[in-house]
């Protein structure tokens, strides 16, 4: 598998299980692939194998700089694997998000936006999640 068909297939496995947390967070098929990690699981799998490429042709990584990090977005292998890592772990912080609503009981058009900017711009909608958290946490 070339790593433009990794790339493709581990989008097409991501993106639908965003749109399951967003649309559909509590039907029985989405919390099973929730509860058991199914899609960040998976595309784990994929990244170990294409790391483990990455390492093969450029040597281990070194991140103990910019230059060095940037150097290791010059390898195909390396740019896919950091993609997947990013989906990969996006798509937990995005579960996890939705764990704690169990106990939080936001209602969940408030929890979307959430999960939209987690999707999109990583960070931000964890940061705006915390923020909401600990709003209600001090009401209750």
């Amino acid at each position: 598998m070339t790593p433009t068909e990794a790339f493709t297939i581990a989008n097409a496995v991501a993106l639908p299980m965003w749109v399951l947390m967003l649309f559909l967070s509590k039907w029985k098929v989405t919390r099973f692939l929730i509860d058991f990690k199914v899609i960040p699981l998976t595309l784990a799998f994929i990244y170990a194998i294409y790391i483990v490429q990455a390492v093969c042709v450029s040597g281990m990584m070194d991140f103990g700089n910019l230059r060095s990090v940037m150097a290791l977005f010059s390898e195909e292998n390396a740019v896919l694997a950091g993609w997947i890592h990013y989906l990969a772990f996006d798509l937990l912080v995005g579960m996890w998000m939705l764990d704690q609503n169990k106990k939080l009981k936001i209602n969940h058009l408030v929890i979307a936006p959430c999960l939209f900017l987690t999707f999109t711009l990583g960070p931000v909608g964890f940061l705006l999640f915390m923020i909401i958290k600990t709003i209600k946490q001090k009401q209750s």
